[in-house]
C-alpha cells in the first residue's frame, strides 16, 4: 500500500516505472519545519525544486507558508504554471543564462542569488536598463567543506559554487555602484546528504563573519541562508536522518549570539530543504523484465534505471527495495539494474530467490 492505495493498482493504472508521492507525508514533513518557524518567528523556509517538481506538486506546495527555489527557466515556468507567487520564488544557479537574469530583472522571482562576480555585473547592467530587479542575495564560498560524497559537495576550496573571499570587495563595489540592486543577504550551501550539524554551524559562523564585513561596508545583511542538503536515510543501513529542527535551533542560537558579539542586528535565518521534504514521501514502482543468474551475480533487470534515478550511479546512493506484495522466503542478494547500455546499477538488494519477470518492485 502507498498511502491508502495498492501499489499493484497504481502500476496497472499508470504503467511503470512510476514515481508515487504521498502528499500526506509531504505535508507532515513541511509541518515539522513550519512549526519551528512559527515558534521562532525568524526562520525562512524555501523548498528546493531540484529535489522534485511538477506543476501539480508545486500547486500543492503553494498552500504552505514556504518559498520555492528554482534553478532554471524550466523550473520557473513550472512554478508560474502552478500559480506560485513570484515574491516567494528564489532563482539559483551556478551559471545563469541571459534569459534567466532577465527573468530576475522582470521580477518574475522575488529573489535572485548571484553566484559570481561576472553574473552580478551582468545583473547590474540589465537592471540599469530595466529600472528594476529582484532582490539580490550573494552566494559566498565560505570555505566549509562538508563530509559527504565529493560529487554533492558544494563548499570548500574545490567547488564551482559561490563567490570566493578574494572577490568580496568587487561584489561590494558593484552593489554600492548600483543602487537598483537591492541587497537582501548572504547565502552559502555546503553540500547534500550532510549528516553532521557541525558543517552547518561552521557555515553559519563564516556567514556571520562575512555579514560583519558587508555591514561595515554600508550593506546591512537582512538574512543568512545556510542552504539545505539535510541527510535523509533512504536505506536501513544509512543511520538516522538529520534532525533539522534541532539543527535550526542550534544554528539560530549561534546566529543570535554571534550577531550580538559582532555588534549588529540579528539577521533572519534561511534554510532550503528539498529531499528532507519529499524523499520519504516518494516511492518508485518498477516492473521486473528479467532475472539473469550469471556466473558471479544474479541481475534483476527492471523497466527503469539511470534515466529517472541517476543517484546510485552518480554517487552511490542506496535505496530500500522490496517486492510490492508478500515477500517469499528465502531472500538472496541480487544486483538491481536498468536496461540501458551502461551497467546502470541501482544497487545491491535482497529479494526472493524465486523472483521472476513480471514481479512488481517498490523502491
Amino acid at each position: 500500500m502507498l498511502g491508502r492505495i495498492a501499489a499493484q493498482r497504481l502500476a496497472q493504472t499508470y504503467g511503470t516505472p512510476l514515481l508515487v508521492v504521498d502528499l500526506d507525508l509531504v505535508d507532515a514533513a513541511i509541518e515539522r519545519l513550519t512549526a519551528v518557524a512559527r515558534s521562532s518567528g525568524d526562520l525562512e523556509i524555501s523548498y528546493a525544486a531540484k529535489a522534485f517538481a511538477t506543476i501539480e506538486f508545486v500547486r500543492h506546495l503553494k498552500r504552505h507558508a514556504i518559498g520555492l527555489d528554482v534553478c532554471s527557466l524550466g523550473e520557473l515556468v513550472t512554478a508560474e504554471r502552478a500559480g506560485f507567487p513570484a515574491q516567494r520564488l528564489t532563482l539559483h544557479g551556478a551559471g545563469k543564462t541571459e534569459a534567466e537574469l532577465r527573468a530576475a530583472c522582470d521580477e518574475r522571482v522575488g529573489y535572485v542569488v548571484a553566484d559570481g562576480i561576472d553574473e552580478l555585473a551582468a545583473l547590474a547592467a540589465l537592471a540599469r536598463g530595466n529600472g528594476r530587479c529582484a532582490a539580490v542575495i550573494l552566494r559566498l564560498n565560505a570555505g566549509v567543506a562538508a563530509s559527504t560524497h565529493a560529487f554533492v559537495r558544494t563548499g570548500g576550496d574545490d567547488t564551482k559554487f559561490g563567490i570566493h573571499p578574494r572577490d568580496e570587495g568587487a561584489a561590494v563595489a558593484i552593489l554600492q555602484a548600483n543602487p537598483q540592486l537591492r541587497f537582501a543577504g548572504l547565502h552559502s550551501h555546503v553540500g547534500s546528504q550532510i549528516r553532521h550539524p557541525a558543517a552547518y554551524r561552521s557555515n553559519a559562523a563564516a556567514l556571520l563573519d562575512a555579514a560583519k564585513r558587508f555591514t561595515e561596508a554600508g550593506l546591512p545583511v537582512e538574512r543568512l541562508v545556510i542552504g539545505g542538503g539535510f541527510a535523509v536515510a533512504t536505506h536501513p543501513d544509512d543511520g538516522e536522518s538529520l534532525d533539522v529542527a534541532a539543527l535550526v535551533d542550534a544554528v539560530r542560537a549561534d546566529v543570535l549570539e554571534g550577531s550580538r558579539e559582532r555588534g549588529y542586528s540579528t539577521p533572519r535565518l534561511g534554510i532550503e530543504p528539498g529531499r528532507a521534504i519529499v524523499a520519504l514521501a516518494g516511492t518508485t514502482l518498477y516492473r521486473v523484465l528479467a532475472v539473469k543468474r550469471q556466473s558471479q551475480r544474479t541481475f534483476v533487470v527492471v523497466d527503469g534505471g539511470i534515466a529517472e534515478n541517476p543517484r546510485p550511479a552518480l554517487y552511490g546512493a542506496r535505496h530500500l527495495v522490496v517486492t510490492a506484495g508478500p515477500a517469499e522466503a528465502p531472500l538472496a542478494e541480487m544486483t538491481l539494474c536498468g536496461r540501458s547500455c551502461e551497467n546502470d546499477e541501482l544497487g545491491l538488494v535482497r529479494l526472493p530467490q524465486a523472483l521472476r519477470a513480471g514481479a512488481l518492485l517498490a523502491m
